[in-house]
């Protein structure tokens, strides 16, 4: 028995010192400050939850980047406010720079303060649900890498290594719905980008993948106007179909033909048919006045089409248009499209930063890394500067339900997410 008790100490210092023969000792410290400070991130993720920051929710998205520009100021960065034009109705754009040692690369650090989550939506406030998950709107996606942003620079600055690293911290302000003109509401975004060299995405992590590719994402309006009278003479040659039967074939028609090509969808999103519709387009409502015995004269379907290449957005644009050509008797159909987020393939300089962000994942003594299906994740502010430098998403924090009430993060891998963060933002900018 006492040599058992011997024995079982020595194996887990071993342990110990195997995990974390390959981090420096810089890294050491980092990694030891997130261990120590976790409770401290948490009590910072709890109190931004706290507050709705939908996209349309200009205060409150204020009010979150607000509380983060503290914690940079903290750290010796430069703080700035970036205002969007009046006329995109956004909160703008929350910027962090840290000038550090001539000749070492800068670092675009990306994040958004908005959730989808408007005040008027079924969410909550930040619920601790067992030992290893909490939910709350926005816990992870996307305050849960936020707030892993904050935590990795407050443990290289308690390593002593924050002095040396040029960064610039972006969080955005409506990433989730984009002002459009898009060009106007990334304009400063992409200014910026221009002067770094790698960029690291704070979305969602998941499992053992990292992001080197994302699909992009565009929207698209369809209208449609139809003859209108009595239900009765409906399906008839003087009467048509009317706009909700076409707009039903038009959608059903996008599902059957777009629906099998890998890294391509097409979402319906919102739908308002009937004899008087009014539609908010700004603030994504719709009213409709329907009887059961009038045929429906109107009817506007908008949603978004995503891809992983301009050609499969553009050859999937002809395929779309074709469909809705061939309107129905007493019907005609339009629609038209809008860019959003371009995609971010994937490149040799892209697949290098997966092999870095992988050494460290061991280095930690944690999983494996290898990078994505693109696939299975949409569009992100790093989409935009894709094609300026190399890119890496996929850094922030874990969870399930993203973008629904009940989305939630996993705490228990939360600090080693965190120390991920650290050490490959250390490498990287060295």
């Amino acid at each position: 028995m006492q040599l058992k008790r011997a024995i079982i100490p020595l194996l887990i210092f071993l342990t110990g010192q195997t995990v974390f023969a390959q981090l420096s000792a810089p890294e050491k410290k980092a990694a030891a400050y997130v261990d120590s400070h976790i409770g401290d991130a948490i009590s910072l993720l709890k109190q931004t939850v706290n507050i709705n920051s939908g996209t349309l929710n200009i205060e409150g998205v204020k009010k979150v980047g607000a509380i983060y520009a503290e914690e940079f100021k903290k750290l010796g960065f430069t703080v700035e406010w970036v205002a969007e034009p009046d006329a995109l109705k956004r909160a703008g754009h929350l910027v962090a720079t840290h000038v550090g040692k001539k000749g070492g690369k800068r670092l675009l650090l990306i994040g958004h303060l908005d959730t989808v989550f408007e005040p008027d939506m079924p969410a909550g406030p930040y619920t601790m649900i067992n030992d290893t998950l909490a939910t709350g709107q926005g816990v992870n996606d996307m305050k849960g890498g936020d707030v892993a942003v904050i935590t990795a620079l407050q443990a290289l600055q308690a390593a002593g290594q924050l002095k040396d690293l040029n960064l610039i911290a972006y969080f955005t302000g409506d990433e989730e719905r984009a002002g459009t003109p898009h060009e106007d509401a990334r304009k400063d975004f992409i200014e910026r980008t221009k002067t770094c060299q790698v960029a690291l995405g704070f979305e969602s992590a998941d499992g053992n993948t990292v992001a080197s590719a994302r699909r992009g994402a565009s929207g698209w309006v369809l209208d449609v106007m139809a003859k209108t009278g009595h239900s009765s003479g409906i399906f008839s040659a003087d009467a048509g179909y009317g706009a909700i039967y076409e707009a039903a074939r038009v959608v059903n028609e996008f599902r059957e033909q777009l629906s099998n090509e890998r890294f391509l969808t097409v979402n319906p999103g919102l739908i308002v048919a009937g004899s008087e519709t009014k539609i908010d387009a700004g603030d994504a409502r719709g009213v409709a006045l329907g009887k059961t015995n009038i045929i429906s004269p109107t009817a506007r379907v908008t949603g978004d089409l995503r891809f992983l290449s301009e050609a499969q957005k553009e050859t999937a644009r002809e395929k779309m248009r074709a469909i809705v050509a061939k309107s129905l008797n007493g019907t005609k159909s339009t629609i038209t499209f809008t860019d959003g987020l371009p995609s971010m393939p994937p490149t040799p300089g892209n697949g290098a930063l997966v092999t870095v962000v992988d050494k460290v994942s061991r280095d930690l003594g944690e999983i494996h890394i290898i990078a994505g299906d693109p696939g299975l994740r949409g569009a992100g502010d790093i989409s935009d500067v894709a094609q300026y430098l190399d890119c890496l998403d996929g850094m922030g924090a874990s969870g399930t339900g993203g973008h629904k009430a009940g989305e939630t993060i996993n705490l228990k891998n939360y600090p080693y997410l965190i120390k991920r963060a650290a050490v490959t933002i250390y490498r990287l900018g060295k």
